[in-house]
């Protein structure tokens, strides 16, 4: 009996904030946390979910970007004040209202030319 509860991938699916390997033996970085601190100050909307919790297996968090870590994120409530430290290991995804500001880095060659398809 298969006791896992979360979807299934036909892709392998890389933690965010680890590493990834690539052929030729470059790792590239998940950049979610930088991607959401260059999106410090702005409202957005976050889904979590928590597995194998049966009371709050998935929430939504209004707030602002207050700072992002490899491992967190601290939203606060722009009504209530209240502030959030959510665990990025739960984030689903993230909606913006506005454009999302996103860092520019270059990919290295090697890098490039793995993520290629072939015949």
């Amino acid at each position: 009996m298969n006791m896992h509860s979360g979807p299934a991938y036909s892709t392998p699916v890389v933690p965010i904030g680890a590493g990834q390997q690539f052929t030729g033996g470059v790792m590239e970085e998940s950049f979610i946390e930088n991607i959401l601190r260059f999106n410090k100050g702005k409202v957005g909307t976050f889904y979590f979910t928590y597995q194998g919790n049966s009371r709050w297996n998935a929430m939504v968090y209004q707030g602002r970007v207050e700072t992002a870590g490899r491992d967190h994120i601290i939203i606060s409530d722009p009504d209530s004040g209240k502030r959030y430290l959510l665990m990025m290991a739960n984030l689903d995804w993230v909606e913006f209202a506005e454009r999302i500001n996103y860092p520019h880095t270059e990919i290295s060659q090697a890098v490039q030319d793995s993520m290629e398809i072939s015949d």
